[in-house]
Parts: C-alpha cells; sequence; structure tokens
C-alpha cells in the first residue's frame, strides 16, 4: 500500500510538472488523482480493508499525498494562470500611442436642412411658422377651402380616409384655415404651413404616398398679385440661384382665383433645355394664387376689406433639384450611402 502511494505521487507530481501545458490539462490531472473516481480517492475508498492496527498510519500517508498532490497543483494553476494572461495581452496588444477611433456621428437629414433653410427665409421675409394635426377634419381639409363634399375638384386628390369626415390630411391648407379661425375678422397674417401630408399616390420613383409640404399664406388690407410675384421670386431666388428665371403660368385651384403654376429655369441646364426638363428649359416648382372670397368669407374675413394670396409646394422637389437627386424613394430608405453625403 504504502509502495503504491508514493508511486501514485510521484506519477501525479511529473504529471503537473511536465504534462499539464494549459489549465484544462491540469484540470484532467486533478481529476484522474483527486477527484470523486480518482485513483488516489480510491485509495482512501480502500482502507476498510487494511487492519486496524495500519489503518491510522496508512490514513495519515494517504492524506499527506493528497496534500502534497494539491499543493503542486495549486502552484502549477498560479503559473499556467500568468502564462495564459501574457498570451492574452500579446494578442490584445492596444497601441495607446494611437488616435482614438471617434464614433460615427449622425447629421441633418437632407429633407430637414432643406426645410430649415426654406423656414429661415421665409422667417426673414417676417412670416410665422404654424403647425397643425396630420390627422385632420374633411371640414378643414376640403369645405374650408372652397372644396364641398360635391365638388368635382375632388376627384383630384384620393385621400386616406379614417372615417367619413376624418382622413390623412391632403395637404398643409388646413393650417391656414386654422389659422384664419384663431385671428380676430381682418387682422393681418404672414405664415407659413410646414409638415407632412399624404396622399395615395404610387411610389415610383417621383411621387410618394407620403411627402413634406410647405404652404403659405399672407392677408393684409391692399394685397395684390405683385405681392405676390415679388415674395416668391425673391424666395426662389434665395433658395436655387439668385440668377434663377422666374415664370407665371395661368392655372386652376379651388381655394385661389386667380391661380398660377410657378415655373424657374432648369437648374441643371441653366434653360438650355435637358432631359430633367424635358428640353423645354423650364421647371415646375410650386402652385400659387390670390386666395378665394369665398375662403375668406368661410373664415370670418371680408374679401371687400381684405386681400391675400397663397402658395404650397413639395419640399422634396425642391431637394432634388438642389442636390440632383433623381429618385425620391432614396429619402425614405434611411441608406447612409445617400445620407453620408449631405
Amino acid at each position: 500500500m504504502e509502495s503504491k502511494i508514493k508511486e501514485l505521487r510521484e506519477e501525479a507530481a511529473k504529471a503537473v510538472n511536465e504534462l499539464s501545458k494549459s489549465l484544462n490539462d491540469l484540470n484532467d490531472v486533478r481529476v484522474k488523482y483527486l477527484g470523486k473516481k480518482g485513483e488516489l480517492t480510491s485509495l482512501l475508498r480502500g482502507l476498510g480493508q487494511i487492519s486496524a492496527e495500519d489503518r491510522p498510519r496508512i490514513g495519515q500517508i494517504v492524506n499527506d499525498a493528497r496534500q502534497e498532490i494539491e499543493k503542486i497543483i495549486a502552484e502549477k494553476n498560479e503559473i499556467l494562470k500568468a502564462k495564459a494572461m501574457e498570451e492574452k495581452l500579446a494578442k490584445e496588444k492596444i497601441d495607446v500611442t494611437l488616435d482614438g477611433r471617434r464614433p460615427p456621428h449622425g447629421h441633418i437629414h437632407p429633407l430637414t436642412y432643406t426645410l430649415l433653410e426654406i423656414k429661415n427665409i421665409f422667417m426673414r421675409m417676417g412670416f410665422s411658422v404654424e403647425e397643425g394635426p396630420e390627422i385632420e377634419k374633411d371640414y378643414y381639409n376640403f369645405e374650408a377651402l372652397n372644396l364641398p363634399k360635391d365638388h368635382p375638384a375632388r376627384d383630384m386628390q384620393d385621400s386616406f380616409y379614417i372615417t367619413e369626415d376624418i382622413l390623412m390630411r391632403s395637404q398643409t391648407s388646413p393650417v391656414q384655415a386654422r389659422t384664419m379661425e384663431s385671428h380676430e375678422p381682418n387682422s393681418p397674417i404672414r405664415m407659413i404651413a410646414p409638415g407632412r401630408v399624404y396622399r395615395r399616390d404610387d411610389y415610383d420613383a417621383t411621387h410618394s404616398p407620403m411627402f413634406t409640404q410647405v404652404e403659405g399664406l399672407v392677408i393684409d388690407k391692399g394685397i395684390s398679385f405683385a405681392d405676390l410675384k415679388g415674395t416668391l421670386v425673391n424666395f426662389l431666388q434665395q433658395i436655387f440661384d439668385k440668377n434663377v428665371k422666374v415664370r407665371f403660368r395661368p392655372s386652376f385651384f379651388p381655394f385661389t382665383e386667380p391661380s398660377a403654376e410657378v415655373d424657374i429655369s432648369c437648374v441643371m441646364c441653366k434653360g438650355a433645355g435637358c432631359r430633367v426638363c424635358k428640353g423645354t428649359g423650364w421647371l415646375e416648382i410650386l402652385g400659387s394664387g390670390m386666395v378665394h372670397p369665398r375662403v375668406l368669407e368661410m373664415s370670418g374675413y371680408d374679401p371687400k376689406k381684405v386681400s391675400g394670396f397663397a402658395f404650397g409646394l413639395g419640399v422634396e422637389r425642391i431637394t432634388m433639384l438642389k442636390y440632383g437627386i433623381d429618385d425620391l424613394r432614396l429619402f425614405y430608405d434611411n441608406d447612409t450611402r445617400l445620407l453620408k453625403q449631405f
């Protein structure tokens, strides 16, 4: 028995010192000799077969051997842990002299940037910025703008109705009606209404069921079409280029009379004619007109005492022209390849 214990002790010491190259190897040695089914543990269980006189002495020898093996394993464990840490540090070495890596920063979306630019231009001209609900009453979206339920012009817009009287607004014009209602009758107004609008447009390169619009309204005594032209020419030459040419074409809108489409000389070819302007040298940019007397009356204003003009423009269209973007859908794809360019 004593010779067997001595043999196991030497065998275990050799396994620890020579065969254990990693912490996993060392753990295998520990289990082999000191585990529940280990060889030294088996000797302890066999003490019952030894005579009572020799049992205490042999038991002490086995315990001494166990303590010695545990000590050798603990010492080897510290050596292997230090070695593992050195290898890890070598693999994960950091050059502290290198510049730090800055996390990526977000920035303003091109639509937001254009919208801020539009707001700033009009605010410098004395306009206030008004907002209203995107879920709107049918009355403000249509009827208050001279579009009663049986008006044929309603067929021009297919809208997202929630109930018969509630819909997603198809333009920001309802903000104009709400603003007029909130003011004293015949009091001056100079405002723009930016925001998202919703229509059942096909989702192709130039249309989207949701887009951003800015509508404007000016009401005061003696407002004329000349004021409308001066305001819009000033705005368009600031947002595009001071040399851009502007023209007004007769048109029809139920809430203005007279009405006009506004074109600018093509920003791509400078009016020479290209694919973007279809060879005409002109680009349609917004709609405008003098506020219809009926619209003034429905909001408590007297068309005999005051007059006004209104206009509406699409922020996406202006952004596409300013930055040469040919697909409106790119604004809503969250593609960083586009966004990083701004």
